[in-house]
């Protein structure tokens, strides 16, 4: 994870003299902040333009909500979003857990809470990220898992199957190929009496 001196913050705050007061606190502890926007709608743009580290973003703000904007940011640029609140409320927590923010900061914010804020979104941000890598994968692993459907074209001599390139191909090449199985050899009962019938048994006299 980065230190305070590399970390970068983008301040969404409509009120000025708040978002002057927030970004003397994180400067006081070494962070950068490196733009302020004015509204939910410039907040998502220059999160894009900017890919700052965190957002530190306001809720009541003009043209988009924070929590809206919380939300447009995890879809067009994921990034770590810590809310700034005058309030604590299980519903306003519910809702913008879901849009993808990481933490909470009551206003007025000092500077440990802030970093302490910083720090969780950061680390939840990477957990999250870290997941939906994981499914991806799994999602592609299994849009590559090709199942056997429908009519298999197969030789009533050989047993041999034709492929979509109409090749033909051992029944067990032909399935390992579209699906995950793997095979192991036997024999069956009646195999083993064509075969093997009289074998090791004495010659009658």
């Amino acid at each position: 994870m980065k230190t305070n001196r590399d970390t970068r913050i983008l301040i969404a705050e409509d009120d000025a003299m708040i978002a002057s007061l927030i970004q003397a606190e994180l400067e006081s502890i070494g962070l950068t902040v490196v733009c302020t926007a004015g509204d939910g709608r410039e907040a998502v743009a220059l999160t894009s333009e900017l890919k700052p580290d965190v957002v530190l973003m306001d809720i009541t703000m003009p043209y988009l909500n924070g929590i809206d904007a919380a939300a447009a940011i995890q879809v067009g640029c994921p990034t770590p979003v810590v809310i700034l609140t005058a309030h604590n409320e299980t519903d306003l927590v519910v809702k913008a857990t879901a849009a993808g923010v990481g933490a909470f900061v009551l206003k007025p914010p000092q500077a440990v809470e802030l970093e302490r804020a910083i720090t969780i979104a950061m680390a939840r941000h990477a957990d999250l990220m870290e997941l939906r890598r994981v499914n991806r994968n799994l999602q592609q692993t299994l849009a590559e898992v090709k199942t056997l459907k429908g009519l298999l074209p197969i030789c009533c001599g050989c047993k041999k199957i034709r492929d979509e390139k109409n090749y033909w191909s051992e029944v067990e090449v032909y399935i390992m190929q579209h699906t995950g199985a793997k095979f192991t050899h036997g024999m069956c009962p009646e195999c083993v009496r064509k075969y093997f019938q009289g074998y090791g048994a004495k010659e009658k006299t």
